[in-house]
């Protein structure tokens, strides 16, 4: 019942205007937001540990907006995932800094683009997909029944998903030393061997290794990317911004710390289109207590 209620939801937002979608995923995130909802809690967790610089007045305008932002990533998910290349990416209307992938690709090298849960992750995925085709780690989502439609919707601008195991790395590997692209997303949990403890916004999270390895033993660029989304359903701008320095380093934390900082830099630039409601911080160094 509840794929059937997803697909009847992608067929129908795929129907609609752009701005019908957005202005009801608005609705949808203003309603999370002030309904003691569990991703009103985690949100304001999160914000309070991560800009604690903010006033409660700040944070509280920053948890609704990033609400109905998720609100709007959900509903667009239908013209994302369906519409044709021809259709969608007139929606982009700008795009910053894209150059630094065609010269890395030029040079014959591969290049990493790691995308954070900023704005629509979904686009930018879609945009390098169509311009560069691109390599990414996929994870089945829980309804298998959602499976298929799922990755059909990520792969039908030219994307390529491998699983996430030890053949799908290789893949990885692989696009790389070619001269490829590979899609990352660096801003989730790894579990419990993926990773280790870095600062992020200056609290301690589990952080993903595989990135800095891939680059370190394939020489790739990395460039982080995020599509922000622009109001009054006017369309969506690329930006692409080069790593920190050290995100390479054979040294785990000093490459999961540049890791990190680049992510926070691509987030302050936005932070009304993050994903606050990730339980970013689930996993704690030894002895700390649940955050959530």
């Amino acid at each position: 019942m509840r794929a059937r209620l997803v697909k009847g939801l992608i067929w129908l937002t795929s129907r609609l205007p752009l701005r019908i979608d957005h202005a009801l995923g608005a609705a949808l995130g203003w309603c999370l937001a002030v309904l003691p909802t569990p991703l009103r809690r985690i949100s304001a967790i999160n914000l309070g540990l991560c800009l604690p610089e903010h006033s409660p007045e700040e944070r509280r305008r920053l948890l609704r907006r990033s609400l109905m932002e998720t609100g709007k990533a959900a509903l667009e998910t239908g013209p994302l995932w369906t519409w044709p290349a021809e259709r969608l990416f007139p929606l982009i209307r700008e795009v910053h800094g894209a150059e630094a992938v065609d010269a890395a690709l030029a040079a014959g090298g591969g290049v990493i683009v790691a995308t954070p849960h900023l704005g629509s992750w979904e686009m930018a995925g879609l945009y390098c997909a169509e311009r560069w085709g691109i390599t990414s780690l996929y994870r089945p989502p829980r309804l298998r029944a959602l499976e298929a439609l799922t990755r059909a919707g990520r792969e039908h601008l030219g994307a390529r998903l491998v699983p996430t195991d030890a053949g799908g790395i290789r893949s990885l590997f692989a696009t790389l030393r070619g001269g490829g692209v590979v899609g990352i997303l660096p801003d989730q949990d790894p579990g419990a061997s993926g990773g280790v403890f870095a600062p992020f916004f200056g609290v301690p999270a589990n952080s993903m290794l595989l990135l800095s390895r891939l680059a370190r033993k394939t020489g790739a660029a990395v460039v982080f990317t995020y599509c922000e989304r622009l109001p009054r359903a006017r369309g969506y701008r690329m930006h692409f911004l080069p790593a920190a320095a050290g995100i390479d380093d054979a040294d785990p934390l000093t490459a999961a710390s540049a890791l990190n900082r680049s992510v926070e830099q691509c987030v302050r630039a936005l932070p009304e289109q993050y994903q606050w409601s990730y339980r970013r911080f689930r996993s704690r160094p030894p002895g700390e207590a649940p955050l959530y």
